[in-house]
């Protein structure tokens, strides 16, 4: 017998346990995926990192986002730490060195993230906050550091316990297993001082609403709080571990906090049955004992970075032709570094600013010519636009109205052979085409930049206005009646009959 009951929603199916993508990656031996070995996934590396982005964040703490000066990505693990050169007392004195962990997932690796709390008796903490902009370019080592999750995990359930700013490579923890779709169970138990102390509280707060994995619980510890305060009190003990956490024996802790935290959360777990093998513990601050380590820690990073760098060229050069995408250049200094535009920092919620339109007269271009090659370009008579003007202008010269330039197709330079000329007045030149050759072909050789995708008519990527003249054009479907009528035409299957005024 059917039932008439609406359908029951399948459950979401997720893998078992948390792997982490590059697993794949690695077992990878050809193809695209194998690319990504190229990058020397998590060796430390020393390289030169430009600050793009500055968040502030609660609790003092400021959000630094960097991406590589030579253009790799920053391959590491969730919790892992970079060792940073901060330039306090200039760039010719010896600089102040200290790690701070990623707060950042590594599966967005183009770009990471350092999350830095001020600390007014500090000496680099408040240098940083003060000094570092976008633009700022700090050297770095990396990544640092056994205290992360692991590639791959079949229970991947978590207890995180964080404390002030120790939330920064929990952050990164959690980030990475809200991005990967595997099955996994996060409890964060978050201490901190003051209700508005709380860093990453929205995103936090959005992530145990969107993924059913995260559970976030906010802690005050033994401060007075105001009713306002919804969260938890208490510090953390035995009994509040097993009012939150029943279950806390059978997961794999990641603890990090001041020392003291720390110490208390170590014994505190033993009573609640938590195996000291399933605890994996990150000091942010420490005895002495404790600095000795990470200094050790780091100098062994170093020795890695430097076998790696001696060796890098060899590397690059034992990879198939195909990973070139990724293989940097060098100089007698090392790396270059990756072009790109110059970082500016501006205020973030500034008003992005908005060049002026300047038009283009084309001289010989009429009303009537634009009326012949469609409708929609009558409408832009004398006037095809403005990006990409000046070029042409420069060539020509201009009109007395600033916002208005003219080009005349006579004055451009030519260049090519052929029966035709194409004059192309953004760009600012004139291109004989024959009566065999497509626009685009005889457009790109010139050196004349016109996107195109299918190069056989069908996409219209390459669609562009034509403002004199006649062409032929077989198009399977890439422009549509109206786009013609409007005087657009598909240079990547058009040949031209007269010669051509273009607005390109």
């Amino acid at each position: 017998m059917r039932s008439s009951a609406a359908p029951a929603t399948p459950l979401a199916q997720r893998v078992r346990g948390l792997e982490m993508p590059w697993n794949r990656v690695l077992s990878s031996t050809a193809g695209p995926a194998g690319a990504a070995t190229a990058l020397g996934p998590w060796h430390p590396q020393e390289f030169t990192a430009e600050c793009v982005e500055t968040i502030p964040e609660a609790g003092g703490m400021m959000v630094f986002v960097f991406r590589r000066m030579d253009g790799a990505p920053l391959a590491f693990r969730s919790g892992q730490y970079i060792n940073i050169d901060f330039p306090i007392d200039g760039p010719n004195a010896e600089p102040a060195s200290r790690s701070y962990s990623i707060s950042s997932a590594p599966t967005e690796p183009w770009t990471f993230s350092i999350t830095i709390k001020c600390d007014e008796k500090g000496r680099v903490s408040p240098w940083a906050h003060e000094n570092i902009r976008p633009g700022t370019t700090l050297d770095m080592l990396g990544p640092v550091g056994a205290f992360h999750l692991a590639d791959y995990d079949r229970r991947a359930r978590f207890l995180l316990l964080a404390a002030g700013a120790g939330i920064t490579p929990l952050m990164s923890m959690i980030r990475t297993v809200h991005a990967l779709p595997g099955q996994a169970d996060v409890v964060l138990l978050y201490h901190g001082s003051a209700p508005d102390s709380f860093a990453f509280s929205e995103e936090l707060d959005f992530l145990a609403k969107a993924d059913f994995r995260i559970k976030v619980i906010y802690c005050l510890g033994d401060r007075e709080c105001g009713e306002e305060w919804t969260g938890r009190t208490g510090r953390l003990s035995q009994e509040l571990l097993e009012e939150l956490v029943p279950d806390a024996n059978g997961r794999q802790v990641f603890a990090c906090g001041p020392e003291g935290y720390l110490n208390s959360a170590t014994e505190l777990l033993r009573s609640v049955g938590v195996d000291d093998t399933s605890v994996f513990m990150e000091f942010f601050s420490g005895d002495r004992e404790i600095r000795a380590e990470y200094a050790e820690e780091v100098a062994i990073a170093g020795e890695i970075a430097e076998e790696i760098a001696a060796t890098t060229e060899e590397y690059f050069e034992s990879q198939p032709a195909a990973l070139d995408l990724y293989e940097p250049e060098y100089d007698a200094d090392g790396p270059i570094e990756a072009v790109g535009a110059p970082t500016e920092a501006v205020d973030a919620e500034a008003v992005v600013p908005v060049e002026d339109e300047v038009e283009i007269e084309v001289v010989g271009v009429t009303d009537e010519n634009l009326a012949e090659a469609g409708p929609g370009s009558a409408s832009n008579a004398g006037s095809t636009g403005s990006a990409g003007s000046r070029t042409a202008a420069s060539a020509t010269g201009s009109s007395d109205d600033d916002e208005t330039e003219v080009v005349d197709p006579a004055a451009l330079p030519t260049v090519g052979e052929g029966e035709h000329t194409m004059s192309f007045v953004r760009t600012g030149l004139n291109v004989c085409v024959g009566e065999d050759e497509t626009v685009l072909q005889a457009a790109r050789k010139a050196g004349v930049k016109i996107p195109a995708n299918c190069q056989e008519g069908m996409c219209g990527s390459c669609k562009i206005v034509k403002l004199d003249g006649d062409v032929e054009m077989n198009h399977l479907g890439g422009i549509r009646a109206r786009e013609i009528d409007a005087g657009k035409f598909l240079p990547c299957c058009s040949t031209a009959k007269t010669d051509l005024v273009i607005d390109a």
